[in-house]
């Protein structure tokens, strides 16, 4: 079995392992390098390390794309008042691939 962590980064926690590829909240990081994120547990086969509130040790990732994801429609509707907006949005995100749990 291979290592699995837990990560938190722009306010939410991912479960993860070394080869996945993962859509965060965008980080200011260029394509291609490497960013540290903060690593709140680690599990390997039997042995557990949990941190309070986070470990010593980062996972490692890389900057694969900062790009766009698909489009929510918002539909703003009040009845027999003749009112209706509609309003797009799409959520600017980052992939990274995990590379090394330490």
């Amino acid at each position: 079995m291979s290592k699995i962590a837990v990560i938190k980064t722009g306010g939410k926690q991912y479960k993860v392992e070394e080869g996945d590829t993962i859509k965060v909240e965008k980080l200011e990081v260029a394509n291609g390098q490497k960013v540290k994120l903060d690593t709140l547990l680690i599990a390997d086969g039997d042995k557990l390390e949990v941190g309070e509130p986070s470990l010593d040790a980062k996972v490692e990732a890389e900057v694969l794309e900062t790009a766009k994801g698909k489009k929510v429609t918002v539909v703003k509707y009040k009845n027999k008042t003749r009112y209706k907006k509609t309003v797009g949005h799409r959520q600017q995100f980052t992939a990274l691939k995990v590379l090394k749990i330490a």
